[in-house]
């Protein structure tokens, strides 16, 4: 499994994760096995959050007998990011995922609490090793320069934003700012939200004429082309083991500059949007 430095962390971290949104809508034996499956063959960057639901839960019982092996991901959500409520919701996260400490903790977006007394509470984490690292999630350039100002250099492990081959905007502003300071960029719902391009479409038989030539899946050069820049990773979620090793096989696909042409040109990235995308 290929790996890359995480940001500041200089954590060498699988560039193909494994993402747990919705992950408690599915059967939790099904789910947890999925999630050992990906374990297994080196998808150890698992991302979860306080507000998806009993994914925790099913993260825990996954890594329960794994726990040194992943880089484990949580979030806060804006509302608990107060000084005070950043370390009890990180307690509730750590009691829930059955660990005494996360790898990365994130802001899950900009919210109505400054940035400040954020930070300040992820510090507190920080020298009391609740956490090793922390970072952000669905920032915008402007938002990263607000953060980097309060943070300062090398304390802003990654930036966690919506990126898949029907949304690109990333790729305007966020992406270049994240290389130019160190910022490991991780890519969610790679496959879109049900969009994942038709195999009947021009960019569907794109797909599936690379993968056909790598003997792999069409979402496996989709994770590819996502991947294909230095500093970005991607945290598909699978809740079937099989669907989760197709997925891992992506970290070692090396696309050629003409298959990453061709994708590019049927999957272009579009202008840039007044306001970056999420989910």
């Amino acid at each position: 499994m290929y790996r890359r430095s995480f940001g500041a962390t200089r954590v060498p971290v699988p560039v193909i994760g494994q993402g747990t949104w919705h992950i408690d809508g599915a059967d939790r034996t099904d789910a947890v096995r999925a999630l050992r499956a990906g374990i297994d063959a080196g998808m150890t960057h698992i991302d979860t959050a306080e507000m998806y639901g009993d994914a925790e839960a099913i993260v825990g019982v996954a890594i329960a007998d794994c726990r040194e092996e992943v880089f484990l991901v949580s979030k806060v959500v804006p509302g608990n990011a107060t000084r005070r409520g950043v370390g009890r919701a990180c307690e509730a996260s750590l009691r829930r995922l059955g660990t005494d400490r996360l790898d990365c903790y994130l802001l899950h977006w900009p919210g109505q609490h400054p940035l400040e007394e954020t930070f300040a509470g992820f510090e507190d984490l920080r020298r009391a090793g609740k956490i090793l690292s922390w970072g952000v999630s669905n920032f915008d350039v402007g938002d990263l320069d607000r953060a980097l100002a309060i943070a300062g250099p090398d304390r802003i492990a990654c930036n966690q934003v919506l990126y898949h081959l029907n949304e690109r905007a990333i790729e305007h502003a966020v992406l270049p700012w994240c290389e130019r300071q160190g910022v490991a960029m991780v890519g969610y719902s790679p496959f879109g939200s049900g969009d994942f391009p038709d195999p009947a479409s021009p960019g569907g038989r794109v797909l599936r004429q690379v993968a056909d030539a790598h003997g792999t899946t069409p979402y496996a050069v989709a994770l590819a082309f996502l991947t294909r820049l230095p500093g970005t990773f991607t945290i598909p979620k699978s809740v079937r083991p099989a669907r989760t090793l197709e997925n891992a096989k992506a970290a070692d696909l090396q696309l050629s500059p003409a298959e990453i042409a061709l994708i590019d040109a049927h999957f272009p990235r579009g202008p840039r949007p007044r306001m970056l995308p999420m989910l």
